[in-house]
């Protein structure tokens, strides 16, 4: 039986460390990234629109996933430019390449194009982003199901695996403030969300790519929450419940740090892939317990 072949492009970070780990054994892959950090990754500016065509053609895959984006929402209000060629104008340049070769094109997308207005989001429910994070994620995302013959969409929520050497995010902002000594810590109480283990949304994409379910889809981990209920739970994990205090503050206690806008709800609803009876990914708790212990049980 030939085994299918899947270029993934922009797998430098978190995601793209757990989509090669899930589709290693079963797909033949093809990893690269502008800035390669593991022997498995080969480089490749995916803004090169030429040297982007070509690394793909050589290798003639089943499948294009095009996984790398700039997820900074500060990064992206200082370098707007910088923001719309990754997230957009890439995207655009993925997409050309998947109809050239016929082949279907995984477009990763995100919570932050919505609004916030709303306190959770369906699969159906109409964007309307706020920074220019949000605005080139759905750009992108508008891309691909206007343009993509064959194409699958899935949006993540709040980003979590990776570890201490991948993990930028929430997760490993905690840990580094703890790792650092802090006795406190101060989270905000007024943003809502849905984690996402990087790990299950890689296993839920696979699922829905070989059921050839193409379209749209929200992919969260189960049960919503807020960042100070992640925070304490964190805490807790680490059995650290008596000697660090969580306080909660409003997003204006961080306004100068953190200064792009952000909605004050990104909570997914998954429910296409429940429809279709497809939706395998795990309550929050129990993917941040098992993240936890893989990558942090010796970090403090």
């Amino acid at each position: 039986m030939t085994i299918p072949k899947v270029y993934m492009a922009g797998v430098g970070g978190m995601l793209g460390e757990a989509f090669y780990n899930v589709f290693k054994e079963n797909y033949n892959l093809k990893c690269s990234d502008k800035d390669p950090r593991d022997t498995w990754q080969s480089k490749l500016d995916f803004r090169d629109l030429d040297a982007y065509r070509s690394e793909v053609r050589a290798f003639e895959p089943d499948f294009l996933f095009h996984i790398g984006a700039h997820t900074d929402l500060e990064f992206c209000e200082r370098n707007p430019d910088e923001a719309y060629s990754t997230n957009t104008l890439a995207v655009e340049n993925a997409v050309h390449i998947a109809n050239e070769l016929d082949i279907p094109l995984l477009y990763i997308s995100t919570a932050g194009i919505f609004d916030g207005n709303k306190e959770q989001y369906d699969d159906w429910d109409v964007p309307s982003p706020l920074c220019h994070y949000g605005r080139s994620k759905y750009a992108g995302e508008i891309f691909v199901k206007e343009n993509c013959k064959r194409h699958l969409v899935c949006r993540a929520g709040w980003m979590m695996g990776g570890g201490p050497r991948k993990d930028k995010k929430f997760v490993q902002k905690l840990m580094y403030q703890l790792k650092s000594g802090a006795q406190q810590l101060n989270v905000v109480n007024d943003k809502l969300g849905t984690p996402t283990y990087t790990i299950d949304f890689a296993r839920n994409t696979r699922l829905i790519l070989e059921k050839g379910y193409w379209g749209v889809y929200n992919v969260v981990c189960d049960g919503v929450t807020g960042r100070f209920e992640v925070a304490q739970e964190v805490v807790k994990l680490l059995g650290l419940e008596s000697k660090i205090q969580v306080n909660e503050v409003e997003s204006s206690f961080f306004a100068s740090e953190y200064f792009a806008a952000r909605p004050a709800s990104e909570r997914l609803i998954c429910q296409k892939l429940q429809l279709r009876d497809a939706y395998i990914m795990r309550d929050w708790r129990v993917c941040l317990k098992e993240y936890m212990e893989e990558s942090y049980h010796s970090y403090l």
